[in-house]
């Protein structure tokens, strides 16, 4: 899988762990860096490109996940999801085929966010799934949008 991570610059440390973490999967890692002080810059850059289909997923991080989460879902066809365990972590793929996921650097550590990254990629949406119907609303809606 083609993943592409970001991250402010207080949050390197757990970015880099995370992509090395990836690529020991055997997931190829692409770095948009971590140099930017506004987390919105880098989150847009990668939402963009997961959702034009250059990378099947994004992993960003900020000191708490939820700024670059909104930022990168302000982009048009990207779909971030905040993890905290790894329920939410399966979830995120499974039943809301969150293409974009965020942690936090201040919040959870190096190997529970490891641990999410892990149980994030290892699942698919299934489109014939009874939450197609909910992610076809979002689609739906996001299209009426300019």
């Amino acid at each position: 899988m083609r993943l592409a991570f970001g991250c402010d610059p207080n949050a390197t440390e757990l970015k880099n762990e995370l992509l090395e973490f990836a690529e020991s999967l055997g997931h190829e890692v692409f770095d948009f860096g971590a140099e930017d002080p506004v987390y919105a810059n880098v989150a847009i850059a990668v939402a963009t490109e997961v959702a034009a289909g250059n990378y099947d997923r994004g992993v960003l991080v900020c000191g708490t996940g939820i700024g670059v989460a909104i930022s990168a879902n302000k982009v048009k066809g990207a779909y971030a999801a905040n993890l905290n365990d790894v329920y939410q972590a399966q979830r995120a793929q499974l039943s809301n085929n969150a293409n974009i996921v965020t942690f936090g650097s201040q919040v959870i550590g190096p190997v529970l966010a490891q641990e999410l990254l892990r149980a994030y990629l290892l699942v698919s949406y299934d489109p014939n799934s009874r939450s197609a119907s909910k992610i076809a609303r979002i689609a739906e809606y996001e299209a009426t949008r300019q």
